[in-house]
C-alpha cells in the first residue's frame, strides 16, 4: 500500500485488545476480544477520511445471495487498482463516485495466478480498504478470479481464499469465476480443449463443495463468440456439465471487438442472442443472467484518437440496456469503470435509474 493510501483502525479503551490475523489469505478480526469499540476511521486518502460506525462491525457475516448481481454494476481488475501491476487508476476513493452514480455492485478481481500475486490473493490490506469503502457506501463487492486450468489445486485454493476472506465481519458479497483462459500453462505448454474442459468441470465440482449454499457466478464467453464467430475458441465448452453449480451467468458480450459486417458490432444483438443461446445450453429458459457489455464507453468529447482497444459509444450502450430488459436479465454492467468516460458514466446512471 502506498504511503498516501492506508487503512487505520483506531480503537479506544484501556483494556481493549484488537486481534487481527491472517488465515487462508484473508484478514480476520476477532471481535470477541474487543469491548465497546469506538468508530473505525478509514483513511482512504490524505484529504478524505471516512468514519465507519461501530454498527458496520458485522458478526456473523450475513448469508450470500444472488442480490448483488441485480441492477447496475461496474468492474475493476488488478491492472486498474493494484500497484503490483500498474500505477492505480481506480482506488477506494472512487467507490463514493460509483455509489453516487447508482452502482450497486463492484466486481473486483481480488485474486490472480502469477508471480506478482504470489500468495494468491491481492494485497489483503488493499482488499480491506476496498471492502470498507464499499461498506461505507452500501455498495456490494463480488470478487472474481481467472483460473488458468493448470494441473493441481491452485485455482480452487484461490477461490476458497476469496470465499473465506473476511475483515471486521465483512466478506465479499459474492464470488464469480472468470471462465475464459485458453492460453498455455505457466511453463508455456499448451492445454488442449478437452483437458481444459475436464479441469473446468473438476474445478466447478470442487467449488460446489466449498460454496455450499452460497450462490456462485460464472463469467463466461458469450455463446455467439464460441458457436458463431470463432468456433475454435473453446470447442466442446462443457455447458451441461457445469450448469447445475452456477447460480448467475455473466456473458462477456463485448461488442466493441466485433465488426459491423458481422452483425454483432452494436449493443443489442450480441447480448440478446448470447443470452438465448446460453439459456438453451444450460437447459434453463429462466437462467439468471447479468450481462457484461463494452468495452468501456466514449462520450464524444475529447475522445482518445487511438485507444489501446476498441471502445463502445453511448448510443451502443443505450441499445445494450434495452437488450438487458428484453432478455429479462437481472442486471448489467460495462467492462470496466476505468474506460468509461464521465458522460458515459452519467448516462448509465440515468439508464439504470429509469
Amino acid at each position: 500500500m502506498s504511503p498516501t493510501t492506508q487503512v487505520r483502525l483506531l480503537w479506544l479503551g484501556a483494556c481493549a485488545v484488537l486481534a487481527a490475523f491472517v488465515i487462508g489469505g484473508g484478514i480476520y478480526v476477532a471481535n470477541s476480544f474487543v469491548e465497546d469499540p469506538e468508530p473505525i476511521v478509514v483513511q482512504i486518502a490524505p484529504a478524505s477520511t471516512t468514519t465507519v460506525s461501530a454498527e458496520l462491525l458485522v458478526d456473523p457475516a450475513p448469508p450470500r445471495s444472488v442480490d448483488p448481481y441485480r441492477g447496475y454494476g461496474t468492474w475493476a481488475d488488478v491492472f486498474d487498482f493494484d500497484p503490483a501491476y500498474n500505477p492505480p487508476t481506480v482506488t477506494a476513493a472512487d467507490v463514493a463516485e460509483m455509489a453516487d452514480l447508482g452502482v450497486r455492485t463492484l466486481y473486483l478481481q481480488a485474486a490472480r495466478l502469477d508471480d506478482r500475486t504470489p500468495e494468491g490473493l491481492v494485497d489483503p490490506w488493499l482488499l480491506t480498504e476496498m471492502l470498507l469503502a464499499a461498506a461505507a457506501e452500501d455498495v456490494a463487492v463480488v470478487a472474481w478470479y481467472l483460473p488458468r486450468f493448470e494441473e493441481g489445486t491452485e485455482d480452487l485454493e484461490r477461490l476458497v481464499a476469496l470465499s473465506d476472506f473476511e475483515v471486521l465481519g465483512h466478506r465479499f458479497d459474492g464470488v464469480a469465476v472468470d471462465i475464459e483462459w485458453i492460453g498455455p500453462d505457466r511453463a508455456g505448454d499448451p492445454i488442449d480443449d478437452e483437458t481444459r474442459s475436464q479441469r473446468l468441470v473438476q474445478l466447478t465440482a470442487g467449488l460446489a463443495i466449498v460454496a455450499g449454499d452460497d450462490p456462485v457466478g460464472a463469467i463466461v464467453p458469450p455463446p455467439v463468440q464460441t458457436e458463431v464467430i470463432n468456433t475454435s475458441f473453446w470447442p466442446g465448452f462443457p455447458w451441461d456439465e457445469i450448469a447445475g453449480v452456477y447460480d448467475v451467468w455473466l456473458p462477456m458480450s463485448y461488442w466493441s471487438f466485433r465488426s459491423d459486417s458481422s452483425g454483432y458490432g452494436e449493443g443489442y444483438t450480441y447480448h440478446e442472442e448470447s443470452t438465448r443461446r446460453l439459456r438453451a445450453n444450460v437447459g434453463d429458459p429462466d437462467a439468471l443472467v447479468h450481462g457484461i457489455g463494452g468495452i468501456g464507453g466514449l462520450d464524444g468529447v475529447d475522445d482518445p484518437p487511438d485507444p489501446p482497444e476498441p471502445l463502445a459509444t453511448v448510443e451502443e450502450i443505450e441499445r445494450f440496456v434495452v437488450a438487458l430488459e428484453d432478455t429479462g436479465s437481472i442486471g448489467g454492467s460495462i467492462y470496466d469503470w476505468n474506460t468509461l468516460e464521465p458522460a458515459v458514466r452519467a448516462r448509465l446512471a440515468e439508464l439504470f435509474a429509469a
